[in-house]
C-alpha cells in the first residue's frame, strides 16, 4: 500500500480518544461469542454504526451509536458506545462498555411479549415422522385400500 493511500484516512484530532476495530468491541462487549462470528455478523448487514452499514474493520469510538441485530429477533438493539476495551473481560465488566437506549429497551420488551402469545413452531410441522398412531392409521389405510394393480 502506498504511503499517499494510508494517509488518505482521517487521523484521529488531538485530544480525541482512540477507536477501536467495531468486531474486537462487540466481542469485548460480548454480543458475540468469537470475533469471526461478529465479523461474520457485521458483514451480513445486521449491525450498523450511527445509521451506516459497517465493515469489522470500522474504527468505533465513544459516543457511537450501534445497531445489532441478533438470533431471530426482528427489532435491533440500539446501544451507545461508553467504553473501549482490548480484552474480553466478565460480563459485568463487558456491560460498562455500553448502554442500551430506552427505546430499545422497551422494543425488546414488547417483542418477547408478543412472542410468548405467538403460536408454538411446533405446531407447525407439516411433515416430519409419523407418529405412533399416525402409523397405525397408515397401516389400516393400507391394508383396506385397493389398488388398481391388484385388479389386473
Amino acid at each position: 500500500m502506498s504511503r499517499s493511500a494510508r494517509s488518505s484516512s482521517p487521523a484521529p484530532a488531538a485530544g480525541s480518544p482512540a477507536g477501536q476495530r467495531l468486531d474486537k468491541w462487540l466481542w469485548a462487549a460480548r454480543f458475540f461469542k468469537t470475533r469471526s462470528l461478529a465479523a461474520d455478523e457485521i458483514e451480513r448487514g445486521r449491525v450498523r454504526v450511527n445509521g451506516q452499514d459497517a465493515k469489522p474493520s470500522r474504527e468505533v469510538r465513544a459516543g457511537d451509536r450501534v445497531s445489532v441485530r441478533q438470533g431471530d429477533c426482528p427489532t435491533p438493539r440500539e446501544v451507545e458506545v461508553l467504553g473501549l476495551s482490548a480484552v474480553r473481560g466478565p460480563a459485568p465488566q463487558a456491560q460498562l462498555l455500553y448502554r442500551e437506549t430506552p427505546e430499545s429497551v422497551l422494543a425488546q420488551a414488547e417483542w418477547r411479549e408478543r412472542r410468548h402469545y405467538a403460536a408454538d413452531p411446533a405446531l407447525s410441522i407439516q411433515q416430519g415422522r409419523p407418529t405412533k398412531a399416525d402409523r397405525r392409521q397408515l397401516a389400516d389405510w393400507q391394508r383396506w385400500s385397493v389398488s388398481v394393480d391388484d385388479l389386473a
